[in-house]
C-alpha cells in the first residue's frame, strides 16, 4: 500500500471583492541589489524584449470554449488566439481552488510546496519569488488589474503589494504608464465566470435552453441547463473584455510582439467540478499566440500544467527558471513546428488539494493527490472518512447555485440520486477512473481485477512524484496546512 495512504494532518461571490491598491515593493525584497543587476546586464543588447500579457478567468473548465468544440458559448477571442498561436488539449491547474492554483502559477512551484499558500483564503509567504517580481528586476513594468492572487491577505505574508504586482484600475491605465521602449508584463484577472450569477442573463442575452450541453456528472433539468446559460453569459463578457486590451494592443502596434497567454485557474463552479481533482474541477483552457515565435493553428496534447506558466514567460524574455520552480518551460511547445504530442516525457500531470474552505467540525480541509494520464486518473484521498463537498446538510464546499440545489432535490429520486452521491457523498481512499469508458469520471474502477496493475503502477508514479517535488506528506514532514489562519470573514457555522 502506498505509503500517503491514512497520512494524518497535524495539528466566491457576488461582491467579488478585489486586492486594495498597494504600494510597489522593493526589487530588493526578493533579489539582492547585485543579483538584480545581473539579471539586467543578462538582457542587454536583447533586439527585442516580448512583453507579456497573461489573462486568466476564475472558475472555467477546459471545454467550455468555442476552440474546443463547445458551439453554445461565445469565446470568438479565446478561438482567435487559439488559431494564431496553439492551445494546449491537456492542460491543468495545480490545484482547483483560487488561492493556490494563482499561487502556484506564479511561483512555478507545486502548491503543496507554498507552505500555508496551499489552502484557500491563505497567504503567500514573500520567500516565494514570483515572476512578476524577477521580471521587474530585469527591467520590465509589471502590473495587474482585479482579481490578482486572491483570495487571502497579502500582508500576512510578509509582502507590501500583491504577488502579480501592482494594481492597476485597467489595463489602459496601465498602458499609459509603460515608459517608452520597456517592456511590459501583465496580469489581467477577471472575476468571471466566478458565482455569484444573475439568475437568467444567459437566456437573455440570447442563449438556448435546447443548446446547451449538460456533463454527464449534472443532471439534466431546466434548472442547470439555465445555470449553465448564466455561466456562459459571464465567460463571453471575460472574453470580450480580453478583446478590448487586444486591440488596444493592435492599436498601438505591440500585439505583435506579446505573448498572450490565456487560461483559467480551476474549473466550473458546479457540484463535482470545482474544489474536485476530477477533469472539471482541474482541468482548463489555454491558449497562447506570440507571431513572432510561434507557429498558428496549432493544438498540443502534451500533458502540461500552470506551474509551467512562469518558467515558460521567465525563459521567453530571456531569463533562467529559478532552480527551485517544479514546473518546466513550455518554450520548446510553443516554438515547435509540430502538433499533437511534441514532447513524449509529457504524459501526466499531478494534481492536489488541501484546504478549501472550512466547512467541516473543527475547520479542516479534504486533503487528497491525483495523477492524470491519457487513460486514467488516479485519486488519493487522504482523509475518506470526511465529507468531500463539506459537511451535511450544507456541503458548504460546493458554491450556492440552482444547480446545487437542484441535486440535493434528487438525493432520494429513484434513478437520479446518483448525482447526488457522486457530487456530495464520502469517497473511498482511491478512485480510478479510465477515459475509454467515458470522460465524464462516474464509474470508479478502484480495486477491480482488470485495473489491479494501473492501480498500482499509477500510485507508484503519484509517490515518485510527490517525493521528488518534497511534498510534505510525501515526505512524513506533518504540515500544518489544517491549522494555518484562514484570512476569510467564516460564518458561526464555518467557526466550529
Amino acid at each position: 500500500m502506498p505509503f500517503l495512504h491514512g497520512a494524518q494532518p497535524s495539528g466566491s461571490s457576488a461582491d467579488r471583492p478585489s486586492s486594495a491598491l498597494l504600494p510597489a515593493t522593493s526589487r530588493r525584497d526578493f533579489l539582492g541589489a547585485s543579483a538584480a543587476a545581473a539579471l539586467s546586464q543578462r538582457l542587454q543588447g536583447a533586439a527585442s524584449r516580448p512583453n507579456i500579457l497573461f489573462a486568466i478567468s476564475d472558475d472555467q473548465s477546459f471545454a467550455h470554449t468555442g476552440a474546443s468544440g463547445d458551439s453554445v458559448v461565445r469565446t470568438p477571442v479565446f478561438d482567435r488566439i487559439a488559431a494564431e498561436g496553439v492551445r494546449f488539449a491537456h492542460a491543468f491547474c495545480s490545484s482547483p481552488s483560487c488561492t493556490p492554483s494563482r499561487g502556484a502559477i506564479l511561483t512555478g512551484q507545486d502548491c503543496y510546496r507554498l507552505e500555508e499558500g496551499v489552502n484557500l483564503w491563505s497567504s503567500l509567504p514573500a520567500k516565494f519569488a514570483t515572476y512578476p517580481d524577477l521580471l521587474e528586476a530585469a527591467g520590465y513594468h509589471v502590473g495587474y488589474t482585479r482579481k490578482g492572487w486572491a483570495p487571502g491577505s497579502v500582508e500576512a505574508g510578509g509582502r507590501s503589494r500583491n504577488p502579480a504586482g501592482p494594481r492597476y484600475a485597467n489595463f489602459r491605465a496601465f498602458h499609459e504608464s509603460v515608459p517608452d521602449g520597456t517592456p511590459f508584463c501583465f496580469w489581467f484577472g477577471s472575476q468571471d465566470p466566478h458565482r455569484a450569477y444573475q439568475k437568467g442573463s444567459g437566456l437573455e442575452s440570447g442563449l438556448r435552453l435546447d443548446d446547451v450541453r449538460v456533463p454527464e456528472f449534472l443532471p439534466d433539468v431546466p434548472e442547470v441547463r439555465s445555470d449553465i446559460l448564466d455561466y456562459y453569459f459571464e465567460i463571453a463578457r471575460f472574453d470580450r473584455e480580453l478583446g478590448e486590451i487586444l486591440s488596444l494592443l493592435e492599436e498601438h502596434d505591440q500585439l505583435a510582439n506579446t505573448i498572450v497567454i490565456v487560461t483559467s485557474d480551476n474549473g466550473m463552479p458546479f457540484p463535482r467540478a470545482k474544489a474536485d481533482l476530477y477533469d472539471y474541477g482541474s482541468r482548463v483552457p489555454l491558449a497562447v499566440r506570440w507571431p513572432e515565435r510561434i507557429p498558428a493553428g496549432r493544438v498540443a496534447s502534451d500533458f502540461v500544467s500552470l506551474v509551467d506558466v512562469a518558467p515558460t514567460i521567465l525563459e521567453a524574455a530571456g531569463l533562467a527558471p529559478l532552480p527551485e520552480m517544479t514546473g518546466r518551460s513550455i518554450l520548446d511547445l510553443l516554438t515547435s513546428e509540430d502538433e499533437g504530442r511534441i514532447d513524449s516525457s509529457r504524459d501526466h500531470v499531478i494534481l492536489a488539494r488541501e484546504r478549501h474552505a472550512p466547512w467541516r467540525a473543527g475547520r479542516v480541509g479534504y486533503p487528497m493527490r491525483a495523477i492524470r494520464t491519457d487513460q486514467f486518473l488516479y485519486i488519493r484521498n487522504l482523509e475518506p472518512d470526511r465529507w468531500p463537498a463539506g459537511d451535511p446538510p450544507i456541503f458548504g464546499e460546493v458554491d450556492p447555485s440552482p444547480t446545487k440545489d437542484a441535486m440535493r432535490a434528487l438525493e432520494a429520486a429513484p434513478g437520479s440520486e446518483r448525482y447526488f452521491h457522486a457530487a456530495f457523498s464520502k469517497r473511498p481512499a482511491e478512485e480510478l477512473y479510465d477515459m475509454s469508458l467515458g470522460s465524464s469520471q462516474m464509474s470508479n474502477v478502484s480495486g477491480e481485477a482488470a485495473h489491479a496493475e494501473t492501480q498500482r503502477s499509477l500510485a507508484s508514479r503519484l509517490d515518485q512524484r510527490l517525493l521528488a517535488t518534497a511534498d510534505p506528506r510525501a515526505l512524513g514532514h506533518p504540515p500544518t496546512w489544517e491549522s494555518d489562519p484562514h484570512y476569510g470573514r467564516l460564518t458561526a457555522e464555518q467557526r466550529r
